[in-house]
């Protein structure tokens, strides 16, 4: 993680020190008070670069980059916004004493010199510290069950009340014995729910199948009637891993061979039938397709579709939800899909994500014509952290619109 931009994380962390000793420290304090100011920085430039040479995308041991970025929200990032707001504030002053300079008195002038941004970036410090410290020991132990209803036409009377239970982005390798109880909780959260199928959309690991080894047995407890079935995401591919091809796709292998002995169904460009008496829908399953660039693209929409036939109700799965505008609507065949992979950014305040202004599918409900994307906030986190943005298993309930 680190590795991949260095330099940004050294000037985040220089930067904001460098302003305050050229603003501040340098005519109000000793040499060795200034010094004591810069050791902080010191040693988060230190761990830096012994995270910048670190093979795989986060350390085998998680807790070494978890730590690391907790120093960072608590250390780091507090100065730079008070760097910000400083700098910001001293700009407005400036401008304000550059109007008043001749037809204002001396106190008028003496007060429009004033850094009020000073104040702001002091007052944003325990703001930043309570965002932080709640995030990671409180918001990301927090889940809650989300309940939503879809209609259509098409759906066979058969299955009107279909209970779905959806969860995804479980990321297993940041639960460890201490936090196991999460997943505990989510398993019998979901199965209290008593649904008709369960669907995991994907990233159910870190960076490795060692991930699930110690929650294979917690895991395989999910149980539906018509079954659990998943498919993969981004993280299950053996991409964020050090290591030739060989090494990748036998870690990739391992992971599909996992997640079946967890008795789930999974779903490689293909589809299930899943019946009620003479009446059918369809669960159908494609790969992960990202950019191709950051994120693997491996879906087939047409092979995930193979034989199915014309006026089938599609459930279709779907990891990243790019992939339903630029593949899944001009295929035209499925109803609905179900995505996660965004994690609703893991932060939200007031209600407001700041990804909405992106303007792509992040959380919640899209519509397009007679095809719909619900895309789950998901449940945990490579980095665990939430905060607003609550992890959450799904209930979708289906119904037959009339």
């Amino acid at each position: 993680m680190i590795a991949r931009a260095p330099y940004l994380f050294l000037l985040l962390i220089l930067i904001p020190d460098l302003y305050l000793d050229l603003r501040y420290w340098r005519n109000q304090l000793s040499t060795s008070k200034r010094i004591l100011r810069w050791l902080p920085s010191f040693f988060m430039v230190g761990y830096t670069l012994k995270l910048a040479f670190e093979p795989n995308f986060i350390p085998d041991d998680p807790n070494v980059i978890y730590i690391y970025l907790l120093l960072l929200g608590l250390l780091v990032v507090p100065k730079a916004v008070y760097m910000l707001c400083s700098m910001t504030g001293l700009g407005f002053s400036l401008l304000l004493h550059k109007k008043n300079v001749s037809p204002t008195p001396d106190s008028l002038q003496t007060k429009s010199r004033r850094n009020y941004g000073n104040l702001i970036g002091l007052m944003s410090v325990p703001v930043i510290w309570y965002i932080v410290l709640y995030g990671s020991f409180i918001g990301f132990q927090k889940m809650e069950v989300n309940r939503q209803t879809y209609a259509s036409k098409d759906l066979p009377k058969a299955f009107d009340n279909y209970k779905i239970a959806l969860f995804s982005d479980a990321h297993v390798g940041s639960y460890t014995e201490g936090n196991q109880w999460i997943l505990q909780r989510m398993v019998d959260s979901i199965n209290a729910q008593k649904p008709d199928m369960i669907v995991f959309t994907g990233d159910l690991l870190n960076t490795q199948p060692q991930d699930l080894y110690r929650h294979m047995d917690i895991l395989s407890r999910l149980k539906a009637k018509d079954g659990v079935f998943s498919i993969l995401g981004n993280h299950d591919y053996a991409e964020y891993i050090a290591g030739d091809d060989i090494k990748k796709r036998a870690n990739c292998k391992e992971t599909i061979s996992l997640e079946r002995q967890l008795g789930w169904t999974l779903l490689l460009n293909e589809n299930r039938e899943i019946k009620r008496g003479e009446s059918r829908i369809i669960l159908a399953g494609m790969e992960n397709d990202g950019d191709g660039k950051h994120f693997p693209q491996k879906g087939n929409v047409q092979q995930a579709l193979s034989n199915v036939k014309e006026g089938d109700f599609i459930l279709m799965l779907e990891h990243d939800p790019s992939a339903w505008r630029r593949k899944i609507i001009p295929d035209g065949r499925s109803q609905l899909t179900l995505s996660g992979h965004t994690h609703s950014m893991q932060f939200s305040i007031f209600g407001w994500c700041p990804m909405s202004v992106t303007g792509k599918e992040y959380c919640g409900w899209y519509n397009e014509g007679s095809q719909s994307l619900f895309v789950t906030a998901g449940l945990g986190g490579l980095i665990p952290f939430r905060f607003g943005a609550t992890g959450e298993i799904v209930i979708i309930t289906l119904h037959t619109a009339r």
